[in-house]
């Protein structure tokens, strides 16, 4: 039982090694992979077909992802359309993971299902003593993992990427402040943000910037950018700054105006973190630190009543 068990859990940290490294390998939107190669063949200066150009490709590029792509056009069919909204919106929230889109993320759900069961079916048909309903509850339980596993995935990237938001955002808005009193335009002052660091926050405000120089309303374009981030204080923020806009108030004053109140709620955040630390570590200390003590200062005691009442008992 417990060989395959272990065989098990070597064979989910292969399959999750493998669509790291796919997700890693996952090619951009904006790029284009033939026309990428066909670049480098003229950079060479060899004259190749176009067949030569395609499959001097990779065997990831050529054939696994257009077959995910294509499953996932077909899984998008049969899913609800409020569905595949709010996984767009996920992966919005989660700045765009591997730049997948909805139809290719359903994809990977089912792959990763397929896979944990599979696997999971394969090591019971070499080594198991379990019965045949037994396989086959594990199998299933562990296909509905695989289902929700990139779900979960997804949800602590957002998690991540929002808590990182919010823990830049007040030195953000102190840099755009000083940024605005010296003399630069709002949007030059994001766009020193968006120069100066490399953080979830500062992507978001180059992503702005660059909707603006498309054409886009600034006041749209900040409000996407709030509904990108998905989290109040950038709501609050993109609000004060469309408002102060609108009523001719100074820029600066109502950055810095904001940057104290972001200040002041990350300070909340951190002694709301503080108070909640001796509740979470009740658990481990009564489950580890607690029986090890026990038994630490219990044990010389057992040992010397031991030796004092068996003389007795005699």
């Amino acid at each position: 039982m417990w060989t395959g068990i272990i065989v098990v859990v070597v064979i989910v940290a292969i399959v999750a090694v493998i669509l790291i490294f796919a997700g890693a390998r996952w090619p951009k939107e904006e790029e284009d992979p033939l026309a990428a190669r066909l670049a480098e063949f003229s950079e060479r200066g060899e004259v190749a077909s176009l067949e030569e150009i395609e499959l001097s490709q990779p065997f990831a590029d050529r054939v696994i992802l257009p077959v995910a792509r294509r499953l996932g056009d077909i899984s998008s069919h049969f899913t609800p359309q409020h569905q595949v909204e709010t996984m767009a919106k996920n992966l919005e929230l989660a700045g765009d993971p591997g730049r997948l889109d909805a139809s290719s993320f359903l994809a990977l759900r089912f792959v990763v299902a397929g896979a944990f069961g599979g696997l999971l079916f394969l090591v019971f048909m070499f080594s198991s003593t379990w019965s045949v309903s037994r396989e086959l509850l594990s199998t299933l339980l562990f296909t509905v993992l695989g289902f929700f596993f990139p779900q979960l995935w997804l949800k602590s990237k957002i998690n991540s990427r929002q808590k990182e938001i919010r823990k830049a955002m007040p030195d953000a808005l102190d840099l755009l402040t000083i940024c605005v009193e010296a003399g630069l335009g709002f949007d030059a002052a994001m766009a020193k943000v968006n120069e100066k660091w490399d953080n979830q926050l500062s992507m978001a405000f180059g992503r702005t910037i660059r909707e603006i120089q498309l054409g886009k309303l600034r006041r749209e374009a900040l409000r996407d950018m709030s509904d990108r981030v998905g989290i109040p204080e950038m709501t609050s923020f993109v609000a004060a700054i469309i408002q102060s806009e609108q009523l001719g108030v100074g820029m600066a004053k109502v950055l810095r105006i904001q940057s104290d109140q972001m200040r002041i709620k990350r300070r909340q955040r951190a002694e709301e973190e503080a108070r909640k630390a001796p509740l979470k570590m009740v658990f481990p200390l009564g489950l580890f630190i607690f029986p090890s003590l026990m038994i630490v200062l219990l044990t010389p005691a057992a040992f010397r009543l031991r030796d004092t009442l068996l003389p007795l008992a005699r």
